[in-house]
């Protein structure tokens, strides 16, 4: 029997096409959108260039400018009222449902894409095509879908219109600042959805990614994998990208036992990941202490509900900036029930200073470095003193 469609496929054959397709929508978000045009961390051939704008104007009537700008002022404003897509604030249903209506919403405020869309593409087909009728290559991908594969040519091009919203304006936005695992104490709540970076193109790294914004690649760890960042190695390879800027390497010098310049640059350079180190070495040691203060909290606390660890945990984590009046009150109801944590919130507290005294000479932030890992190698906590042995031996690689 006859018809009007070019290929026959197996069910599964239809399947691939569908994967292979949103596939590559993904790697130009992830490639072009974010790494290219929003962070300048690498730039790319113009055949390459105009190829994913072609693609993303097909699969996604997305226009650079609008995405970049969109983008950047979620780093710029992010987790605050200004955030346009913040779960912190918003919460994590509204974004997972409505993330697509988030962007479409912010896509239409002219100070947004005046303040943080400077130096996307601005030639002809940009003007006259891709922006104008940003529409018009949806209905173009349709009909080509109709075209080659038939009535599951609309089934195909319906997952396309879909991929997108999904993954990047819901998971990647949503999930990517509720839930997962942290390399790094980044200021916002960013988070790693999963360590292999493969079905939404390396943006699972999306704690990696805020911590070191300007960075092509988004793995950090050696169990890390990013699909993103192999693709543009490919390209490099062939000439088709130039890489910018990758995150700085953390290094190591374990005869170290006095910190000096090098190791104040590094520590500079890496305060995300001491910071991260930080928590990570000191988890065991608040479980313990706040295990044992819980109900001394309670008994002090004139009648109100004892806060989870969970709860408590947070509030050690973050700055006391952050906190509001009734949490520092609790807070410091907890600490004052036990002198090891109390040191432990104490040091993270000035250790952060240490790096955000930007009046200071390099010599005073040395000296400050070199009193604070005194302090906690004399502060009879364990966990502490192997911290501080780890601190000086940071060096710049």
């Amino acid at each position: 029997m006859s018809h009007f469609w070019l290929i026959d496929l197996p069910w599964w054959g239809y399947i691939l096409v569908a994967l292979a397709f949103t596939h590559v929508t993904i790697a130009a978000v992830t490639i072009y959108l974010h790494r290219c045009q929003a962070h300048r961390a690498l730039e790319l051939h113009p055949v390459v260039s105009h190829f994913f704008r072609f693609w993303l104007w097909m699969t996604t009537g997305m226009v650079t400018k609008e995405w970049a700008a969109i983008h950047r002022k979620h780093h710029a404003k992010c987790e605050t009222e200004d955030d346009p897509h913040s779960p912190q604030v918003l919460g994590i249903v509204k974004v997972l449902r409505e993330g697509a209506e988030l962007y479409r919403a912010e896509s239409k405020n002219e100070e947004t894409l005046n303040k943080y869309g400077s130096g996307t593409p601005d030639d002809w087909m940009e003007r006259h095509v891709y922006t104008k009728h940003s529409a018009l290559g949806i209905g173009l991908m349709f009909v080509i879908n109709v075209a080659l594969f038939g009535p599951l040519g609309m089934t195909i091009w319906a997952v396309q219109m879909a991929w997108i919203p999904i993954t990047a304006a819901g998971v990647i936005n949503g999930l990517g600042h509720y839930w997962g695992y942290r390399n790094f104490a980044a200021a916002d709540a960013s988070t790693n959805i999963f360590p292999w970076g493969i079905l939404i193109g390396g943006e699972e790294l999306h704690n990696n990614h805020h911590s070191y914004a300007s960075s092509a690649k988004l793995s950090s760890k050696w169990y890390e994998f990013d699909i993103g960042w192999m693709y543009i190695r490919a390209m490099e390879i062939i000439s088709l990208a130039k890489v910018k800027k990758v995150a700085p390497k953390v290094s190591f010098d374990w005869a170290k036992t006095r910190c000096d310049l090098d190791t104040l640059q590094a520590v500079i350079t890496h305060r995300f990941d001491v910071m991260g180190k930080y928590g990570a070495m000191l988890k065991k040691a608040y479980k313990q202490e706040i295990d044992k203060v819980r109900h001394a909290y309670k008994a002090h606390s004139h009648g109100h509900e004892s806060p989870t660890l969970e709860r408590i945990r947070q509030w050690l984590h973050l700055d006391a900036s952050e906190l509001q009046d009734k949490e520092k009150l609790a807070l410091d109801s907890v600490l004052r029930s036990t002198v090891n944590l109390h040191k432990i919130y104490e040091l993270k507290q000035e250790l952060v200073a240490i790096w955000e005294r930007s009046t200071s000479t390099q010599e005073q932030l040395l000296k400050n470095l070199e009193d604070w890992c005194h302090r906690a190698e004399a502060s009879g906590v364990e966990a502490l003193q192997e911290f501080s042995r780890r601190l000086r031996c940071y060096r710049m690689a």
